[in-house]
């Protein structure tokens, strides 16, 4: 028996060894001929391609993905969040899955307003009144049913347990908010101490046996054993102490739904993206729309026409965002119209070369910006057979709502911030809504996620997305329009500066040097106020060109990976 344990103990710290002199050895740029993962972390990225390479599709290889994260990327991955998917099969069907967040049945449009009719400052975004009904167990599930190869559902979870239990080094990203926010999960779950130390430090092992747990039930009885039994009580048990209001119907009767993609033409390329209760693929789809009919490429990267245009153009479509989305279930989103040349040519017909429409001539409102953030994560992939999935899931801030089920190991999601608390009163990203966006029980909250794929020539192109809140849909655009228009390779296109306007507030925001100092001055001079940020967008992107996929990571994330063979 001593020599049984020695033995055991020797395999795992040689295993230990090996992944943590290899832990965050991550590529961010690869150029490889059969099958590609882009991921947030390498681990991560290194499961999906390991699941291809055993006879699993696009799909397989996204469902243990996805669950690998879970482990790894705590503050985004997860299990108690949701998300969006696309989907386009070897023979060009293209899908969507939403596997949004839904509210309560006993969320109502005022939940988080007091006597006054004021918003209740923090109620939305921390604690169980936060916290949305999980979509991704459920969505990850629907997916693999319809459309994975792997026969065995425990196959691709066996991955996540492992890391779960055994353990892995942390990245320096991951010690660094691990320990930012140690009083919320103090604060939250005093008893639990999985994510708790003095201080953290890059290369600590991190090990989550009640994790572990809850990824085995889920690996033997499927989405039931997260929604159904001791895990669905436990949620809604800790959800309740915590001041929310989920029960256990809320958990049975979540439905994933498969939707009809947003598709629009741009030049010899289809894009297709997500529909409502996504804004990504209809606002994505207005700014293509928009700036097709100007020389982008003429004009040139970064200049002034092009940054003016495609600003002016941003403004528009996020005050559209703002009054007419919201679930389509709920509420009649005017999809053909947003998207009618028609409409666009309208929308645009104030518009100045010389000059900036104030944001207040668009759509009046009051707001106040939040600092943006990027706790949800994307996955793109693309299998030997060239089937393609643009996957993007979230639990909206870091480690959402800091609130972990207890015995269960899962952080759970704080979505319900996305709603429209009151119409004109900006979330966490500034993004206002209206009355398309108000609480409603069982509805989805709306979203800026843009999972998205590309096609030229009836053949899959490009497979990208992003988090980053708010910036997600115009980092989405600018990288499309990268490769497009200014002729870069997938990876010049992800790394290249990006800039972002969302109507309110109403400047231009931008990372450092992405404007010569003479456009900022013209930008200036037509009336443009201008903020420098840090980062915008973290895009996981795979071109398919001449036979061959080109992968890039984001070099804004420091574990962002591409894999393949």
């Amino acid at each position: 028996m001593q020599k049984l344990f020695l033995l055991s103990l020797l395999i795992f710290l040689v295993w230990a060894c090996d992944n943590s002199s290899h832990a965050y050895k991550t590529h961010k740029h690869l150029v490889t001929d059969t099958a590609m993962v882009v991921s947030a972390h390498p681990y991560a990225s290194k499961i999906g391609v390991k699941i291809m390479k055993q006879g699993g599709n696009a799909v397989d290889a996204l469902v243990a993905t996805n669950f690998a994260l879970a482990v790894v990327y705590p503050r985004a991955g997860n299990l108690g969040g949701g998300g969006f998917m696309i989907i386009r099969t070897p023979e060009g069907e293209a899908t969507t899955l939403d596997f949004r967040e839904t509210a309560p049945a006993k969320a109502h449009k005022n939940l988080y307003l007091d006597k006054q009719g004021q918003v209740v400052k923090g109620l939305s975004r921390n604690g169980g009144l936060a916290v949305g009904v999980p979509g991704t167990v459920a969505g990850l599930y629907t997916a693999w049913q319809k459309y994975g190869r792997i026969k065995d559902w425990a196959v691709l979870l066996k991955p996540a347990i492992d890391l779960a239990e055994q353990g892995f080094p942390v990245s320096e990203a991951e010690a660094h908010r691990l320990n930012k926010y140690k009083n919320d999960f103090l604060k939250w779950n005093p008893d639990n101490k999985t994510f708790i130390k003095d201080r953290w430090l890059a290369g600590d092992y991190l090990v989550q046996p009640n994790l572990a747990k809850t990824l085995k039930i889920i690996a033997q009885k499927g989405p039931k054993g997260f929604y159904e039994g001791p895990v669905a009580q436990a949620i809604v048990k800790k959800v309740v102490k915590s001041g929310g209001i989920i029960n256990m119907d809320d958990l049975k009767q979540y439905q994933t739904k498969f939707r009809k993609p947003i598709e629009v033409s741009y030049k010899n390329y289809k894009v297709i993206s997500m529909p409502p209760p996504s804004s990504g693929g209809i606002a994505l789809g207005q700014l293509l729309k928009i700036v097709a009919r100007y020389p982008l490429k003429k004009w040139g990267f970064h200049s002034y026409k092009t940054s003016h245009l495609m600003v002016e153009a941003e403004k528009r479509v996020y005050a559209d965002r703002a009054k007419y989305l919201g679930d389509s279930d709920f509420y009649p989103v005017p999809v053909d119209t947003l998207l009618s040349e028609a409409y666009l040519i309208k929308r645009m017909s104030d518009f100045s070369m010389k000059k900036a429409t104030p944001s207040t001539d668009i759509f009046p409102g009051q707001f106040q910006f939040h600092k943006e953030s990027f706790e949800t994560t994307h996955i793109s992939i693309v299998d030997s057979d060239r089937m393609a999935v643009s996957c993007t899931t979230t639990l909206n801030s870091n480690y959402g709502s800091k609130v972990i089920v207890d015995g269960y190991g899962f952080f759970l999601n704080n979505e319900m911030d996305d709603f429209s608390a009151k119409p004109g009163v900006p979330n966490q990203f500034g993004l206002i809504g209206a009355e398309a966006n108000a609480i409603a029980p069982h509805k989805r909250m709306l979203s800026s996620m843009t999972p998205t794929i590309v096609t030229k020539d009836h053949e899959v192109f490009m497979v990208l997305g992003t988090p980053g809140g708010s910036t997600i849909i115009t980092s989405v655009f600018q990288s499309i329009l990268n490769v497009i228009d200014f002729d870069m390779n997938m990876y010049d296109a992800v790394q290249a500066k990006r800039f972002h306007h969302q109507f309110l507030p109403d400047y231009i925001m931008f990372e450092k040097n992405t404007f010569s100092h003479k456009v900022a001055d013209q930008l200036k001079q037509a009336g443009h106020q201008l903020k420098q940020i840090k980062y915008i967008g973290i895009v996981k992107a795979i071109l398919v060109k001449d036979g061959q996929l080109e992968g890039a990571g984001d070099t804004r994330n420091k574990d962002d990976d591409v894999e393949g063979y």
